[in-house]
This record gives C-alpha cells, structure tokens and sequence, in this order.
C-alpha cells in the first residue's frame, strides 16, 4: 500500500488491518503483548522485562563479531546467537498471554486447542533453573578471576582490558542474573492461573474448545407446581 506525500511522490505504508485502522505490525504485537484476565500486574512487568534483560549483551555482541580477524563462520554464529538468545526471551510473553494458552491459528493441527499447562510450565521451570545457575556460576568465577575450567582468565578477556571495558561490560552482561528470577516468577504466575476455575482465559475447562463467557445452567428447584 502507497501513499502520496506534499511533492507527488509515493511513500510505502504498513498494511493496514481492515476495520482497525492499524497496521498488521503494529496489531501482531498488540495481540502478542495483551495479556489474558487474570495475569497480575507484577507478572505483566516481569515477562515484558526479560527480553531487555538479554538485549544488552546481544548488542555487545555484535561489534565483536565484525573486528578484524573474525571470519564469516564467527560472524554468523555471533550474530545467529544474538537473535536467537533473543527470541528465546521473548517466549515467557507467552506465560502472560493468549497464545500460551490457546495455540495460535497458524499452528496447523493444533490452531484453537488448549495449551496442556505443563507444555508450557515445564520448559519454563528448567529453563528458570538452568539459567540462574548458569548465570550465577558464571559471575562467580568472573569475580575470582578464572574460567569456567578453573584457569585464570586470559588478558584479552573483557574484565582484564580497563576500567571502562570492563564496566560496559558488567553492564551489558549482569541483567542476564535476572533472566532465571524473573522466568521463574512469571512461570508461577503462570502455574497459579491455569490451575483456578478456567484456566485463566475465561473458557470451560472441559473439552479444547470452550466457549468464552458461558454460565452453568442451574437446575429447577422449584419442583412441580400444583394444580388448582
């Protein structure tokens, strides 16, 4: 879709969702972020903090991988772990929201069905504790000056260039301890929804398929009237 600006020429436009008015970009990452009834509002800030919690040390990175003496195969696989770091913290959005717990339409065969909880809890929880361990371990041993092996660490590490490499360091690299607390927060908040009446998203929890919204029809107590 183009529009014409003020000198005739014509600028592109996002695709605009009929009867929105917004662009499909702008309403698939609504609809990714929005979170389902119920989700507590600490569990929201917790789940939208984790990417930014991995961003900072994708970005350093990056630099890294197109210094001198890199070649093509170390560029892709920093720049490929970047993204992927990235995108792998993204997913606790969906603990908060609707496709955690229905799966999205363009997953064929399984488009509308319910997300079973320990599909999605599980990982999470692994994921929680493997990541604070890693993380913490990792510091620990930066701290004391060595590696992961016990070695002292080389001199072009880092934290052995100066103090302002070593502090835009620390600072692109220390959120990721919060990257396992927050996972394992969100997850909780997770597990607590799924497991009250309706799982969460308003739906009847029999059947994968359940209508939004439907109230339980009661039985008449009122027995047979009598006839005058």
């Amino acid at each position: 879709m183009r529009t014409r600006d003020r000198g005739g020429g014509a600028t592109p436009s996002l695709p605009v969702v009929a009867g929105t008015g917004e662009s499909r970009l702008r309403a698939a990452w609504r609809t990714a972020h929005a979170p389902v009834a119920g989700v507590p509002r600490w569990a929201r800030i917790a789940a939208c903090v984790i990417p930014f919690t991995v961003l900072p040390s994708g970005l350093w990175r990056l630099p890294v991988a197109f210094r001198d003496g890199v070649g093509l195969d170390g560029r892709i696989y920093v720049v490929s772990l970047s993204i992927l770091a990235e995108v792998v913290a993204f997913t606790p959005v969906g603990l908060i929201a609707a496709w955690g717990e229905r799966f999205p339409r363009w997953v064929r065969g399984l488009a509308g069905r319910r997300v079973p909880t320990r599909v999605a809890l599980v990982p999470a929880t692994l994921g929680a504790a493997v990541l604070t361990v890693l993380w913490t371990g990792a510091f620990a041993r930066i701290f004391a000056g060595v590696t992961m092996g016990g070695e002292p660490l080389p001199a072009d590490f880092p934290t052995q260039g100066g103090r302002w490499e070593a502090a835009i360091f620390y600072a692109c690299y220390l959120p990721l301890l919060l990257w396992g607390p927050l996972l394992a927060a969100v997850a909780y908040a997770y597990h607590r929804r799924r497991r009250s009446p309706g799982g969460g998203d308003g739906t009847d929890r029999k059947g994968d398929r359940g209508t939004a919204g439907t109230a339980p029809e009661r039985p008449d107590r009122t027995g047979p009237r009598r006839q005058g």
